[in-house]
């Protein structure tokens, strides 16, 4: 045999060698990989945190049959979640608690969302500081009935000035309706809503005086419905100018024929 020939077998099978070698690498390998990964997944710690099982409007109260403890991960557990470690008496403790805010089913319930079982419904929706006032509304000035608790609202007043021609003013801006008529709660059942009589609004001390003086020189209160994009806008705005006077001092204002008489150093002035 010629040499040439000898010297290229040579190569031929030191190549296929090299080949064998290196496909038994790799299939031991592939058997080595899952065998790894499988060892370094595990299961992450969890923890009993207090949740909605099911969807609770404003009023509602909380039992057994709204309420139960639901596995979540410990990485996720924040301040405010009720934990069964820390709690473990939480389901008999929050039984007949009132709901503030909505909860929505798998929601975790937080303190600031429910207030006391004994609390009387309406005054435990109250934020502290905020006041409960009514006002009549009707189809006309409630926006069509379609008003309903937890919406916003402008309240609008419409007078006569000075040369009796008609004067609207916005004297409450983004209040929050409690209440209309004795409901609290929003409907789940998509029916039409119920026209109401009287609108329960959520307003500050001063804004409760606005309203008062606006009954006593309107003509007309409207509220004028606004969109829920607005809620995180500021709410305690008011027409401060209708509490001329008022410093907590004393001073009386008194409105006669829809305008304010203010007592000053010079006499009563028509504002």
């Amino acid at each position: 045999m010629k040499p040439a020939r000898i010297m290229i077998l040579a190569v031929a099978a030191a190549a296929a060698g090299m080949a064998g070698l290196l496909a038994m690498r790799l299939a031991g390998s592939r058997d080595i990989v899952p065998q790894q990964i499988a060892a370094i997944v595990e299961k992450e710690a969890t923890t009993n945190v207090l949740v909605a099982s099911a969807n609770l409007p404003v009023g509602s109260r909380l039992n057994e049959k709204t309420i139960q403890w639901m596995a979540w991960p410990e990485s996720g557990v924040v301040k405010g979640l009720i934990t069964q470690s820390e709690r473990p008496d939480a389901l008999k403790d929050l039984n007949g608690a009132v709901v503030r805010l909505p909860i929505f089913e798998g929601e975790p319930i937080r303190e600031e969302k429910v207030a006391d079982a004994n609390s009387r419904i309406l005054s435990s929706l109250l934020p502290a500081g905020k006041r409960a006032v009514a006002t009549e509304i009707s189809v006309a000035t409630g926006a069509g009935g379609f008003i309903l608790p937890n919406d916003r609202v402008d309240v609008i007043m419409v007078r006569k000035g000075s040369q009796q021609q008609l004067v609207t003013e916005t004297v409450l801006s983004n209040v929050r309706v409690l209440a209309v008529d004795q409901q609290i709660e929003e409907k789940q059942d998509g029916s039409k809503a119920a026209v109401g009589a009287t609108a329960t609004l959520e307003l500050t001390p001063d804004q409760t005086k606005v309203l008062a003086v606006a009954h006593q020189m309107a003509d007309r209160l409207t509220l004028a419905l606004r969109s829920v994009a607005d809620a995180q806008q500021p709410d305690t705005t008011a027409a401060d100018y209708l509490l001329a006077g008022d410093n907590g001092g004393g001073l009386v204002q008194v409105i006669k024929s829809g305008a304010i008489v203010t007592d000053g150093p010079t006499g009563p002035k028509p504002q």
